[in-house]
């Protein structure tokens, strides 16, 4: 982190322009997946085989709805993994492996003690898109899902996981078998590039310099990175981890191995490639639809014309119900919708404000209420967030990111950044991890995953690792 220069934000953007840019969007024809790609249907398909145990964990615990249901690591999750491996017919193992799936693929999220289902778990039986984004949320926490070889310096993990794209790209560019040994060279060239990038100077060269050894230490250049010689159990680590979330298949073979991209793994290759998400499409008829399902018809509109829906789905229902009707979606787990129920709210006007303001009270809804009480009581909406607390301006900040990764463009994700109240990246990721998301790490995951960075999205990584096995 002491690269410190390469790792600043740029000008803080108001958040209520953050909001804003969930929808609005831009209306490009999005491109062909390559010839040969099966069906969404059938990717969705694959990708509810991969996640099977994990939503099985995921449904137990959101009926169960304890604080033993976090099922997390440690003497005192034990009960409850015992309790989930009786009833699931699974042995404490694949408890643990599945519930830290379905963290990683928005299934679940926990608020304190408390495991909750994600939307995604909502939406599972009917909605492809977000099977095949929550099954993309974990394809990009490869690395968090398969533990690292020990004694393997971190510096070495990260300049692996950093290389990894280029693997995949090759992956997908052979559309067929590769074998291991052309895939650990390219990995060794790309690491070998990642290191001249960054301009780092050989130990040996360091202890041949006479002046090295007398150099004050806080003055020296960076340390030197790990050599290549552990190269070749990294990739098989890194191939494991991607097979092990239904990237890529393995086959040891005679002549060292090969691996391949599976259908998933070869879709959502081309997905990174060409920075495109995948959105559910908006259902006709928004005015006669319950306010969850007409607010999802309205999240690729601009503004102006989600305005003019809002305003003939009111007209059509007592005001009171309408509200409570918004607000029930606002406490659920699909950010985008929270933020689109209270764009909806400002069109009701005073009729909703005492049901706003009632909603102070609750965490996950005090951000968005606050905002919305100042513009309510004249304050501009750039201006507006000045309400909120550094850490509810945080909060919100995640809440944001969390609909724009799951709604949104990566570019998106990326020029998200900007709208952030703290001055650098250092300090964004301190608070970030303390703010207590139930997102959190899958945000810094997407992040890391789109931002063009090198440097940045490392630290972004570290992060979500940090959060993951609770060190933040």
């Amino acid at each position: 982190m002491a690269r410190n220069s390469r790792l600043r934000l740029v000008r803080p953007r108001a958040l209520a322009t953050a909001r804003r840019a969930v929808t609005t969007r831009r209306t490009r024809p999005a491109p062909r997946p390559p010839e040969g790609t099966p069906p969404r249907a059938e990717l969705a398909r694959q990708a509810r085989h991969v996640l099977a145990d994990a939503v099985r964990i995921a449904r137990w615990a959101a009926v169960e709805r304890g604080p033993e249901s976090a099922l997390r690591t440690g003497p005192e999750a034990v009960p409850a993994q015992e309790r989930a491996a009786a009833a699931l017919d699974l042995t404490p193992g694949q408890i643990r492996a599945g519930w830290d799936r379905a963290r990683l693929a928005g299934l679940v999220e926990l608020h304190g003690d408390t495991a909750r289902p994600g939307w995604r778990l909502h939406a599972w039986d009917r909605d492809d898109s977000a099977v095949l984004r929550g099954w993309v949320a974990l394809f990009d926490a490869w690395s968090l899902v398969h533990p690292a070889p020990e004694g393997v310096a971190p510096s070495a993990v990260a300049e692996v996981v950093e290389a990894v794209p280029q693997v995949l790209s090759l992956l997908q560019l052979s559309q067929g078998p590769v074998l291991v040994p052309v895939l650990l060279d390219l990995l060794g060239q790309r690491v070998e590039e990642l290191r001249e990038e960054r301009c780092e100077v050989p130990v040996a060269e360091q202890s041949a310099d006479p002046a090295s050894a007398t150099a004050d230490p806080a003055s020296t250049a960076p340390e030197a990175s790990p050599g290549t010689d552990g190269l070749p159990a990294l990739l098989d680590w890194a191939l494991e981890g991607l097979a092990a979330v239904g990237a890529l298949t393995l086959d040891p073979g005679a002549d060292a191995g090969h691996a391949t991209l599976t259908p998933l793994g070869n879709w959502a290759v081309w997905v990174k490639l060409e920075q495109i998400c995948v959105a559910a499409q908006s259902p006709a008829g928004n005015i006669e639809q319950s306010a969850e399902d007409m607010l999802r018809g309205c999240a690729r509109l601009t503004p102006g014309p989600a305005r003019a829906e809002y305003r003939a789905w009111l007209a059509a229902r007592t005001l009171s119900s309408a509200v409570a009707e918004l607000l029930a979606v606002a406490r659920g787990e699909d950010a985008l919708l929270r933020g689109l129920a209270f764009e909806a709210l400002r069109v009701v006007g005073a009729p909703a404000e005492a049901e706003v303001r009632a909603t102070v009270a609750e965490p996950s809804l005090r951000p968005y209420a606050l905002l919305w009480l100042a513009e309510y009581e004249g304050a501009d909406p750039d201006d507006a967030q000045e309400v909120l607390t550094r850490e509810e301006a945080t909060w919100l900040w995640v809440d944001t990111a969390a609909a724009v990764a799951d709604h949104g463009e990566s570019e998106l994700l990326v020029r998200h950044l900007e709208s952030a109240v703290q001055g650098t990246v250092p300090a964004l990721l301190d608070e970030v991890r303390a703010v207590g998301h139930p997102r959190t790490v899958q945000v810094l995951v997407a992040l890391a995953a789109a931002h063009p960075d090198p440097a940045l999205s490392k630290a972004v990584r570290r992060a979500a690792f940090q959060v993951h096995t609770g060190g933040a």
